[in-house]
C-alpha cells in the first residue's frame, strides 16, 4: 500500500473516531422515550453504575499501579457515599424514588461534579452537556414535584428539597386519646418508675437531653434518644431502622432490659387490666380489647399527632419573605451549597435514608472512644458490611431543642455537630463564621406544638 494510501486510511479512522467521540459526547436521550427511560440512558452513557455500586465495573487500567490506585480509592468513595444500585431498580419498575437519590443526583449535576473530568477524559461519551443536564434536572424536578401535594409553597420554591411540616396528619381522635395516656403512663416499666416521655418529653424538644437515657433502675443505654417530634416522616424508626412504623417502635422499649425491663406486654396488660376506667374506655375503642398490638397502635396513633409545623422557615417557604433574616438565609444557601440538603430533605431534613458517618474521614478512629455495639449502626440488623456505621439520618427540625447530638450523644453544641460533620462527611474545614450563618438557619426550623412556639424547660429559649 503506497504511503498516500496508508495516510488515507489512517485520516479516515481518526475522523472517524473524533466523530464517534463527537456523538457520544453530544448524545442526548430521543425525546420519544419516556422520562425514566431518558435517565436510563443518561446513567448508562456516564458510566455510574461503574463506581456507584458494589459489584463496580472496573476498567482494564484499574490493575495498573499508579492508576489502579486512583481509581479503586474513587470507587470506593463514590459507593460510600451513594449506592445507586435501588435507584437504578425502582426507576426500571417505575417505582417512586427516594428523595435523597433524587437530591443527590440533581446537586453534583448542578455542580458539575460528576463524571468527574478523569473519568470522561478516557470514557468519552460520559460527560454532561448542557442538553444532557437539562435531561436530568427536568427529571428530577418532575419527580420531586410529584412527592408532595403541599399547594401552600411559593412557586419560587416549589423545586426546594426542604418542604414545610404538614398542620396535621389524619388520626383516629379516640386512638389519640388512648394513646396519649398510654405514653405518659409508667405502668409501661417494669417497676412504674419510667414512661415513654420519661425519655422522649414533650416539654424537653422530644428528647431528654441527655447523652444516654436512663431507664429503670438507673441502668442507662447506649444510644442518644432522637426526637419524637415529627416522627411520622421517619422512613424507618430508631437509629438502626429496626422498626418499619411507629407502632413497631412502641414495642421495643417496655420489652428491653435497659429501658422499661418488662418480661412481655402479658404483664403490662395485667397492670393496665386492673384499672376499670382505662380498661372500660380502651374496649370501646378496640373491640378485641387491651393487647399489645392495640397498645402499639394508640400510642402510634398519638405519636403521628406531635407535628410541629410553622416555624419561621416554614412561612418562608410558604412565601413569607420577611420571615427569616439576610443572615439566616445565608446560612440555608451554605446549607445546600455544602450538599447537607442531599441528606437532609423533605419536611423533617432528614429521615429518609441511611448514611455512613465517616466518608471522607474516620470519626470512630478521632473519637477516643471505646466502640460499641450501637456504633455498627444498620449492620446490627443486616450483617452486611457495607452497613457498618450507616445510620438513619435524623431529622433536624427543632434542632436548637434537642442537644446533644449524634447517635451515641457526642457533640455537646450545634456548632460542634456542623463543624463534625463537614470534616467527616466532606473533608473540609469550616470558617466560623461559616458555621455562625448555619446554626442561624438551623434556628429558623424551630417549629409550633398545639400553636405554640416549641420550647425546652431545659434551656433558655
Amino acid at each position: 500500500m503506497k504511503k498516500s494510501t496508508k495516510l488515507i486510511v489512517a485520516l479516515l479512522v481518526v475522523v472517524t473516531a473524533l466523530a464517534v467521540t463527537y456523538r457520544l459526547m453530544h448524545r442526548v436521550p430521543s425525546a420519544d422515550l419516556e422520562a425514566n427511560a431518558q435517565m436510563q440512558q443518561l446513567i448508562t452513557d456516564a458510566g455510574c453504575l461503574r463506581c456507584h455500586t458494589s459489584t463496580p465495573d472496573l476498567p482494564f487500567y484499574a490493575n495498573v499501579p499508579v492508576a489502579g490506585k486512583v481509581v479503586m480509592e474513587d470507587v470506593s468513595k463514590a459507593y460510600r457515599a451513594f449506592d445507586m444500585t435501588q435507584m437504578e431498580k425502582d426507576l426500571k419498575a417505575g417505582h417512586p424514588l427516594n428523595p435523597v437519590d433524587l437530591a443527590k443526583v440533581e446537586k453534583v449535576i448542578l455542580d458539575g461534579k460528576m463524571p468527574q473530568a478523569k473519568y470522561y477524559l478516557v470514557h468519552w461519551g460520559a460527560s454532561f452537556n448542557d442538553a444532557k443536564k437539562k435531561v436530568a434536572l427536568d427529571w428530577v424536578k418532575n419527580h420531586r414535584m410529584g412527592m408532595y401535594e403541599d399547594i401552600s409553597v411559593a412557586p419560587e420554591f416549589a423545586n426546594e428539597p426542604i418542604r414545610p411540616i404538614a398542620d396535621s396528619i389524619a388520626v383516629d381522635v379516640r386512638k389519640v386519646v388512648l394513646g396519649n395516656l398510654l405514653y405518659h403512663d409508667t405502668r409501661l416499666s417494669a417497676d412504674n418508675t419510667v414512661s415513654c416521655a420519661s425519655c422522649h418529653g414533650l416539654d424537653t424538644g422530644g428528647v431528654d437531653n441527655k447523652q444516654y437515657s436512663e431507664g429503670v433502675g438507673g441502668q442507662f443505654g447506649g444510644v442518644n434518644a432522637p426526637t419524637v417530634y415529627n416522627a411520622a416522616y421517619n422512613f424507618v424508626q430508631f437509629w438502626d431502622g429496626r422498626a418499619g412504623t411507629l407502632a413497631e417502635q412502641a414495642a421495643g422499649p417496655p420489652l428491653n432490659p435497659v429501658e422499661m425491663a418488662c418480661e412481655s406486654f402479658d404483664q403490662i396488660i395485667n397492670k393496665l387490666a386492673e384499672d376499670k376506667n382505662f380498661v372500660s374506655a380502651f374496649n370501646e375503642v378496640y373491640s378485641d380489647g387491651l393487647s399489645e398490638k392495640n397498645i402499639t397502635n394508640a400510642i402510634q396513633e398519638f405519636e403521628k399527632t406531635l407535628l410541629t409545623p410553622n416555624s419561621r422557615f416554614d412561612r418562608y417557604l410558604k412565601g413569607q419573605k420577611d420571615a427569616i433574616t439576610k443572615n439566616e438565609m445565608a446560612g440555608y444557601e451554605l446549607f445546600k451549597k455544602y450538599d447537607c440538603a442531599t441528606c437532609h430533605v423533605g419536611e423533617i431534613l432528614g429521615g429518609q435514608s441511611y448514611e455512613l458517618i465517616g466518608v471522607q474521614h474516620d470519626y470512630f478512629a478521632d473519637r477516643q472512644a471505646e466502640m460499641t455495639e450501637e456504633d455498627n449502626g444498620r449492620f446490627k440488623q443486616t450483617q452486611a458490611e457495607r452497613d457498618r456505621h450507616r445510620f438513619k439520618v435524623p431529622g433536624l427540625r427543632n434542632i436548637e431543642l434537642t442537644a446533644p447530638y449524634f447517635h451515641d450523644g457526642s457533640m455537646a453544641t450545634m456548632d460542634d455537630a456542623i463543624r463534625a460533620m463537614a470534616k467527616y462527611q466532606l473533608g473540609i474545614d469550616l470558617p466560623q463564621e461559616e458555621v455562625d450563618k448555619i446554626v442561624a438557619f438551623f434556628r429558623t426550623l424551630t417549629g409550633e406544638y398545639k400553636g405554640q412556639l416549641l420550647t425546652n424547660k431545659n434551656m433558655n429559649i
